[in-house]
Order: structure tokens, then sequence, then C-alpha cells
């Protein structure tokens, strides 16, 4: 008998519980067991291969020097335009007003007037943009 108040527990044998289990009917064929294959074949489908070639010594010889020479022609084109740059005649007052309006230093302000053949105005348009 229960009294007012009691709370009455439930037992092991009071509960029943349903638990549904999957079926394999005629709408869901077995499943098969999943094994771990390491992700290789994962691997393999993402990756590119390339074939590895033997480089020909001759080929590389080539390769080389193609660069050479084209680096040597880059060189001689920088000096030779630095030579232009230096024959430019530029003023001091120029320089000098480039140099406190944009607040740069005097080599780059002289390399501007340079650049733009001593053209005040269009070195400070360059600097500007």
């Amino acid at each position: 008998m229960r009294r007012r108040g009691e709370i009455e527990m439930a037992t092991e044998g009071d509960v029943e519980l349903e638990l549904e289990t999957e079926t394999s009917g005629p709408d869901r064929p077995p499943e098969k067991p999943r094994k771990h294959d390491s992700g290789a074949a994962d691997l393999e489908r993402v990756t590119d291969y390339a074939e590895e070639k033997e480089i020909q010594s001759s080929n590389l010889e080539t390769a080389m020097s193609v660069i050479g020479d084209r680096r040597s022609r880059e060189q001689k084109a920088k000096q030779e335009r630095e030579k232009e740059l230096a024959k430019v005649t530029i003023k001091k007052e120029d320089l000098e007003l480039i140099m406190t309006e944009m607040e740069i230093s005097r080599a780059a302000a002289e390399r501007s007037l340079r650049e733009h053949m001593g053209n005040v105005v269009e070195a400070l348009i360059a600097l500007t943009n």
C-alpha cells in the first residue's frame, strides 16, 4: 500500500521497452559491411600523375643558355636606360619642390624628375597616381 506522498520506484521488470530493429525488406537490400581502405583509392582519383622523364644534358644546356642570354639582355637594357636618365638635366629647385611637397627622399624625387625628362608637373602627377 502506498501512503500519501510516497513515490513508487519502477523496478527492472516493470517497464518493457520495444526496440525497433532494421529489417531488410523488399524496399531495402541488406547493407554490406564496410571495410577501412585507408583512403588509397580516393587519393589515386584526386592525385594528378606526371610521368618522370629523364632530362637530357643537351636540353638542359640549351635552356640555361637561353636564360643566361635573356638575363644579359635585360641587364644591358637596364644599364642603357640608366645612362639615358643620367643625361637628363634637372633643376635643383624642382628637386627641392618635389622633395618637400611629396615628402620623399632625394633619390626618389631625382628619379621621378629624370624619368619625366625634368618636367616637374609630369613628375608630380606620376608621384600622386
